[in-house]
């Protein structure tokens, strides 16, 4: 064998090798080759995807796709917003996973868009929680995945950099993801919990710029509304603070519905500003404080805490039938801004609970 020939042999060798271990090590890295692929049906808020509360015996890679829609939305009867939205709703769509699956999210932004979008999950483990690995100009897609090592609820958004990251969240672009234990939820005391509805609600605060004769302007984009509307966010006082992208979305015909006796999962999330949630006439029987599921519930709470950029789980079971007030209980924020919902329960009422002893009448003094 010419010696030339061998020793150039023995390179590629080697280097077809070298490959072949580093193509080994990528893929183990990654820990997702041979893992079942289920691709995960979004709705629209308040609602929830359908899925298993307790986790199958390996982790999956969930398959998820957001579209961004640049649009109009009227958030209160005569005021508009050019909102930058996930799939076209306020709050974005809830995300359901279980810990150590694997999200692949696939961020489509139209060419019809305006400006750059990505994405930035709470969730996620990496510098800037993926945003610097999902940039998608108009007319492009990415596709980025991370591993849920965390169990809670947590907030996405939108965090183009600089002053677009405020100005994307408070236009709407943002959402949550809730990541189960494998196990499912469990109490203070470790045992199972399982809940028979959920709801998802996005607060959002608006802060919608007025004319000199104090009526809220309309833009027809939403770069035409952005010297104007950071202008008003500097003061750092919102127009409107709502659940689910308008005032009274969740009230009247949108009323969230649940029955005595059911344990019903309020998932509640706030991207930019603190909220109160109070549930008025019930209580949070189970609270997972700063939305983390490693760490046993807060029990019996009459309102919570959920600070800026987090999302907050709890349970109620209903007692009792009616119609429910769940708010912001800054009181100015739920009934001057719009920070309100009501759940409507059926069931029959428990007189041991709650009774009308005497009816009103005129005063003997």
């Amino acid at each position: 064998m010419n010696a030339s020939f061998g020793k150039t042999t023995l390179a590629l060798v080697s280097a077809l090798t070298m490959s072949l271990v580093l193509l080994s090590g990528i893929v183990l890295a990654d820990g997702v080759s041979g893992l079942k692929r289920v691709q995960l049906e979004l709705v629209a808020p308040p609602f929830l995807p359908e899925h298993e509360q307790i986790a199958g015996p390996d982790p999956v890679v969930v398959e998820v796709r957001l579209v961004i829609q640049e649009m109009e939305v009227e958030i209160s009867p005569g005021v508009f917003v050019q909102a930058m939205t996930f799939n076209g709703s306020i709050p974005g769509p809830l995300i359901v996973v279980h810990q150590d699956d694997y999200v692949e999210l696939t961020l489509v932004n139209p060419t019809s868009s305006v400006f750059l979008h990505n994405i930035d999950f709470h969730a996620s483990t990496g510098a800037l929680g993926g945003a610097e690995l999902s940039k998608v100009a108009p007319g492009q897609e990415v596709v980025l995945r991370f591993k849920a090592t965390k169990p809670g609820v947590f907030v996405y958004h939108c965090a183009p950099g600089g002053l677009m990251v405020p100005y994307h969240v408070v236009s709407g672009m943002n959402g949550a993801i809730m990541v189960l234990p494998r196990g499912g939820l469990t109490d203070q005391d470790g045992k199972p919990v399982r809940y028979d509805r959920a709801y998802y609600i996005g607060e959002q605060d608006f802060y919608i710029p007025k004319d000199e004769n104090g009526n809220f302007r309309r833009y027809k984009n939403a770069a035409a509304a952005m010297p104007d509307t950071l202008n008003v966010m500097k003061g750092l006082v919102p127009s409107h603070i709502v659940f689910n992208g308008a005032v009274g979305a969740l009230t009247g015909d949108g009323a969230l519905q649940a029955s005595v006796g059911e344990n019903v999962l309020f998932i509640h999330f706030q991207a930019n500003r603190d909220s109160r949630p109070h549930l008025i006439g019930g209580h949070g029987d189970l609270v997972w404080d700063g939305g983390s599921f490693s760490d046993p519930p807060l029990t019996n709470r009459e309102t919570w805490f959920i600070p800026g950029g987090t999302a907050v789980a709890m349970i109620y079971q209903f007692r009792q039938p009616g119609l429910y007030a769940y708010l912001n209980h800054n009181l100015i924020e739920a009934f001057m801004l719009g920070a309100a919902a009501h759940v409507q329960v059926a069931g029959e009422w428990d007189d041991n609970l709650m009774k009308q002893v005497k009816k009103p009448a005129a005063s003997s003094n």
